[in-house]
């Protein structure tokens, strides 16, 4: 009996188109131009889904180091000031204090300089 594969290579094909849907020109309407698109966007979004975590990391310490020279410390000496106190807060955490709780970031830096010096 011959078998047709019609059926399977279409739902390939839409799966693939759907996928493609935003994308521009050719690369939204003809399955092997999309196909190449969606797989090239798929393997961006794995791996920006790494970066992310890095850059926002980056962004954290920044704010970190900026919020600890107004009071005269490093970034590198407050951190290790906090370790030295047995604080243990995350970069995250300090970084949103550093921006909006600057009050309660004074204090831990006060507190971080104590130890260091």
């Amino acid at each position: 009996m011959r078998v047709k594969r019609g059926l399977a290579s279409h739902r390939r094909h839409k799966k693939y188109l759907k996928l493609a849907k935003g994308h521009r020109g050719a690369r939204h309407r003809l399955y092997r131009v999309a196909r190449e698109s969606v797989e090239r966007a798929l393997a961006y979004a794995f791996r920006d889904r790494k970066q992310k975590k890095r850059e926002f990391r980056r962004l954290w310490i920044q704010r970190i180091g900026a919020g600890a020279r107004q009071y005269g410390l490093s970034y590198s000496r407050f951190i290790n000031g906090l370790t030295q106190a047995g604080i243990s807060i995350n970069r995250k955490m300090l970084a949103e204090m550093a921006v909006r709780e600057k009050d309660s970031f004074a204090k831990l830096v006060e507190l971080a300089k104590s130890k260091v010096a």
